[in-house]
């Protein structure tokens, strides 16, 4: 059985909170005990293992220094394919393509989960980030919170999305409409693309409209978890 170790407080709450079934074992540290105790509970109730650690047997079970005092390894999620017979009608759709970076990854779902969005998208395939220890460490819980499918093929399922959705492409081309100028008169796919090449071209031409942040033009854009975040508050904001 694959695994993820998913670390931090907030991250591991959020995990008891959605999956308590799926995790195996439990470590944290003394000065998080009383925060756990809860997690704890859980973990004896299902005859699972749990452990209090010293510092290093604490990297050493996390895999990392950055674990926060709590790590937990729990079974990994399914990503499931979309059915594109069986979109999901939501309010807005956020769609990933060629986001590579899993720190990236984690930081747009914190931003999606704040936001209150419900539904990602991941494009699959080479430099793709998936679902990780890091993705699940950045995101703070967020991905928790998220329903997420993945495609093979992102331009077929945006066209077949595009039924329900108004799909909008981030750009920095001139011709890019700024959040204030699109419609809301149907829910919004909002896709947004590689960290160094920006949404493929494929992927761009099925798109119904491009979007822009404004700027000073003193640098040329933002960083993709950073815009993510702007055009989430705009965009998709609770």
């Amino acid at each position: 059985m694959r695994t993820d170790i998913i670390c931090g407080l907030n991250a591991v709450s959020a995990l008891f909170s959605q999956r308590p079934d799926a995790v195996e074992r439990l470590f944290y540290t003394e000065a998080l005990k009383q925060e756990v105790g809860a997690f704890c509970g859980v973990m004896a109730a299902a005859h699972k293992p749990y452990r209090m650690l010293e510092a290093a047997e604490m990297e050493k079970a996390a895999g990392t220094t950055h674990h926060g005092g709590v790590a937990a390894v729990a079974a990994a999620r399914h990503v499931p394919i979309l059915e594109l017979t069986n979109i999901p009608k939501a309010k807005f759709l956020l769609v990933l393509d060629g986001i590579g970076n899993p720190h990236n990854l984690g930081a747009i779902a914190r931003s999606a989960a704040f936001f209150g969005v419900r539904h990602m998208l991941i494009g699959e395939g080479p430099g793709h980030a998936m679902l990780s220890d890091a993705a699940y460490r950045t995101a703070e819980g967020g991905l928790e919170y998220l329903e997420i499918t993945r495609t093979r093929h992102l331009p077929n399922a945006l066209d077949q999305i595009r039924k329900h959705y108004r799909t909008v492409a981030t750009a920095l081309s001139p011709d890019a409409h700024t959040a204030a100028d699109l419609p809301r008169d149907r829910p919004i796919a909002l896709v947004l693309g590689n960290e160094e090449t920006g949404v493929a071209p494929d992927v761009l031409a099925v798109c119904r409209r491009k979007i822009r942040i404004p700027g000073s033009g003193r640098v040329q854009s933002l960083n993709v978890a950073q815009a993510a975040a702007v055009l989430l508050a705009q965009l998709a904001g609770v």
